[in-house]
This record gives C-alpha cells, sequence and structure tokens, in this order.
C-alpha cells in the first residue's frame, strides 16, 4: 500500500482525485449501471473508466482513511492513512461513532488536500 507522502509525489495521481466522490456514488456509478442513465453528467462505459477518491472507514475502533481505486471490476485500497489524534477526536466528535464507510467530511478533506498540495 501506498503511504501520503506516495500520493502526494505523484502528480499525475493527485490530479486525478475526485473530492466529490462518495461510497454511495461509487456504487451507483460503477456496480449499479443501469442507474447511471437517470443522472445524467459521468457515464461509465467500460472497465477503463476509473474514479480515484478517499473514504472514512469507521468499522474498527480508530477512523482510518482509505484511498481507493475503482473501476466496474473491483475497488482497490492504494493507501492506508491515519488521521492526527486532533483530528481523529474532532472527527469521532462529529460522527458520532457510528460504524460504516463515509465520504470525507469537510475538515478531513482540507487536511487531506493540504498534505497532498491538491487546490
Amino acid at each position: 500500500m501506498m503511504n501520503i507522502d506516495e500520493i502526494k509525489g505523484n502528480r499525475d495521481l493527485v490530479n486525478s482525485i475526485d473530492w466529490d466522490m462518495t461510497p454511495e456514488e461509487a456504487v451507483r456509478l460503477y456496480l449499479e449501471w443501469g442507474n447511471n442513465w437517470a443522472r445524467g453528467n459521468y457515464v461509465i462505459r467500460s472497465k477503463d473508466d476509473v474514479s480515484h477518491y478517499f473514504v472514512i472507514n469507521t468499522w474498527k475502533d480508530e477512523p482510518v482513511i482509505y484511498f481507493i481505486r475503482r473501476n466496474s471490476d473491483e475497488a482497490v485500497e492504494l493507501a492506508k492513512i491515519d488521521l492526527p489524534s486532533d483530528l481523529k477526536k474532532q472527527y469521532l466528535h462529529r460522527q458520532g461513532r457510528h460504524k460504516g464507510v463515509w465520504a470525507l467530511d469537510r475538515e478531513v478533506k482540507q487536511w487531506l488536500k493540504k498534505k497532498l498540495n491538491a487546490n
């Protein structure tokens, strides 16, 4: 698995990140092909259509960020990123310790963009 510095060092990869992708939208786009026509903008046509995005996984005791590469065939965890302790506490307070896989919230997204020098 990659680390955050390896992601940061690959500007093409950083520039390919879809900062607005959510786990739900990824499922709709890549796994529910019949649903895609209804929302218009982006349609998956083949395995070559790929998204790179982040999720927060809270299934274990500590929330962890995963960097995902998804196409219609699979979702691959490219990196596992630990949140700094202060941001982790804030996130758990906002999120309420519900188990699941979540989209980035504003604060975590801002932190990641800063770490990756992403606009």
